[in-house]
């Protein structure tokens, strides 16, 4: 039996999201296949999140490299699924993810949409008939947008006023529903989006069923599925504490306790008193890496990994650097700390703030960061799809 190990400080804490991240020197990926592996998965609800996180992570940040695995090679897989957020992972990882998590999101997206289409009088019966109608014209087509689908399918077309007599209130069309449904079951996927790769614009084709999380999924036991997502979290981003767990996954308390109880992690004290948890194997200390910097978009999911964020995140930054949802923001990070803040301006070029003085090398390494991200971001201009304060003020005006 593994002894209990005592602790792990706040130091090698920050020591193993550099290294386990790929934000440490010396630990950059060649493929975006390993920096979705490391990180289970990249937030994907923002399109430009997804090239940005991998950009600071690969040894040759390149679009290409990010649209080869997306759309040619299918080597890694957007999913609705953890928290009922977006996510890119690996797709081999796509069954167990859809079996842990994105299983129970497509059945109760199946029921809004099924309770969204009675406002416009359809019963199961002219949903499921639509369903295939829909799915029949993509298969003819092989790609095609909503409004394309539509066009063959007028049903889809078809508009519910959603939120009535409220200041948001907005028409929703039956397609933009069903669609979503069957991405959350795994029977469609994204395609290259309309313009560039900042878009959320994105056609739709059916997905392979060698690479979709149907129909195999249904082969994988959803608690053995738990299991293994919590040791794939745990490696790449404990000590972690239950509640981060729950969070992160969005499941219950109960399932995340068993979850942890399954894998066999190895509980730790933690700096703030409270208790984490290891994976099992993974109880030798990390030692720090060399000094790094980093420049992460909003929703990266080093930023956005946890609930509890104090060894990374001075409580006093929150309400700059976050909405008021709770999603983060561009973020600079030195040594596994968020020191400020970044934004990109009309003009192209990458600004930024730190909330905290770390030194003149670390200033001087900032610069560099933001200067080689403007070179590498060149003519394209990215706007977060969530704006906080300070990433607004470091904007500038309205673009």
């Amino acid at each position: 039996m593994i002894a209990r190990r005592a602790a792990v400080s706040d130091g090698e804490r920050r020591a193993r999201l550099g290294v386990r991240q790929l934000l440490a020197p010396g630990t950059r990926a060649a493929r975006i296949e390993d920096v979705a592996d490391a990180l289970v998965g990249l937030h994907a609800t923002d399109p430009a999140t997804v090239f940005l996180s991998a950009a600071a992570r690969l040894a040759e940040p390149s679009v290409a490299e990010v649209e080869r695995g997306l759309y040619d090679d299918l080597t890694v897989t957007r999913m609705l699924c953890m928290r009922r957020t977006m996510f890119v992972v690996p797709t081999p990882l796509a069954p167990l993810v859809h079996a842990s998590t994105a299983r129970a999101v497509a059945a109760k997206e199946r029921a809004g949409a099924l309770a969204f289409v009675a406002g416009i009088g359809w019963d199961e019966g002219r949903y499921a008939a639509v369903e295939r109608a829909a799915l029949a014209a993509l298969a003819a087509r092989g790609t095609a947008g909503a409004v394309e689908l539509a066009r063959d399918v007028p049903e889809l077309g078809e508009k519910v006023l959603v939120s009535p007599g409220k200041s948001y209130a907005a028409w929703q069309t039956a397609g933009s529903r069903m669609l979503r449904v069957l991405a959350a079951e795994g029977r469609i996927r994204r395609a290259r989006p309309r313009g560039a790769w900042t878009s959320g614009q994105f056609r739709w084709t059916l997905a392979p069923e060698a690479g979709g999380a149907e129909p195999s999924e249904q082969d994988v036991d959803p608690i053995a599925a738990k299991a293994a997502l919590a040791r794939r979290y745990l490696h790449a981003f404990g000590p972690v504490t239950v509640d981060d767990l729950k969070w992160w996954t969005g499941w219950t308390l109960t399932d995340a306790r068993k979850a942890l109880a399954s894998v066999g992690a190895r509980d730790v004290d933690l700096d703030d008193g409270t208790t984490g948890y290891l994976a099992p194997g993974d109880e030798e200390p990390v030692p720090a890496p060399a000094p790094w910097v980093a420049l992460l978009p909003g929703l990266d999911p080093t930023s956005m990994g946890r609930r509890h964020r104090g060894f990374h995140l001075d409580p006093a930054y929150v309400p700059a650097l976050f909405d008021r949802n709770g999603n983060i923001g561009p973020t600079v990070w030195a040594d596994g700390r968020i020191v400020g803040a970044w934004a990109q301006r009309a003009d192209g070029e990458v600004v930024f703030r730190l909330l905290e003085d770390g030194g003149a090398a670390v200033r001087t390494a900032v610069a560099e960061r933001a200067a080689e991200l403007g070179a590498w971001l060149g003519p394209t201009r990215v706007t977060p799809a969530y704006r906080t304060p300070l990433e607004r003020e470091l904007a500038g005006p309205k673009r």
